[in-house]
């Protein structure tokens, strides 16, 4: 089974997909986000993983496809943060759309061609909101939601988070 974990921010999105590979005993834990110096987002990084159980594997890498051909069962958190992470280390917020909206889309073609059963993801829904004021913003919430179709195609299953509760589309 493949699922992808969708809802807005602290909605309950990446406990409930823990809760997806608890019962299994080896799960590579994909962490794709940015790596940062800033201490809330390592206090959140700490949170994390101290409700994960001991014997999973942290794989910290902006590789998603690398990260998905690991075999076993794979839990990406998130899609959203590791979108941040590629255009930062293509260093692409600033370049034409266009070609930004190519880049990322080869990116996700790669990563959905080693989906195998097992696989949770998690992403963010972002198209909720006002329209941010800024054109990264834009941009970051159009790539992700383009994003979050190709891989809900790929996916057996979606399951919405709204505060905590579950919703299986």
């Amino acid at each position: 089974m493949r699922v992808l974990v969708t809802g807005g921010v602290r909605s309950g999105k990446s406990r409930h997909a823990e809760s997806l590979l608890a019962d299994r005993q080896a799960v590579t834990y994909v962490a794709p986000g940015p790596v940062r110096d800033d201490a809330d987002w390592a206090a959140r990084v700490a949170r994390h993983r101290a409700r994960r159980p001991a014997h999973w594997t942290t794989l910290e890498t902006g590789d998603l496809t690398a990260a998905l051909g690991t075999p076993g069962p794979v839990l990406v958190d998130c899609l959203g943060t590791w979108l941040t992470r590629l255009i930062d280390d293509a260093g692409l917020w600033d370049a034409r759309t266009e070609d930004v909206s190519a880049y990322v889309e080869e990116q996700v073609d790669s990563a959905i061609g080693e989906l195998h059963d097992g696989v949770v993801l998690v992403t963010n829904e972002v198209g909720w909101g006002v329209v941010p004021e800024h054109r990264s913003g834009r941009l970051f919430r159009d790539l992700l939601g383009e994003a979050n179709v190709r891989f809900a195609e790929a996916c057996d299953e979606v399951h919405l988070v709204v505060s905590g509760r579950v919703l299986r589309l």
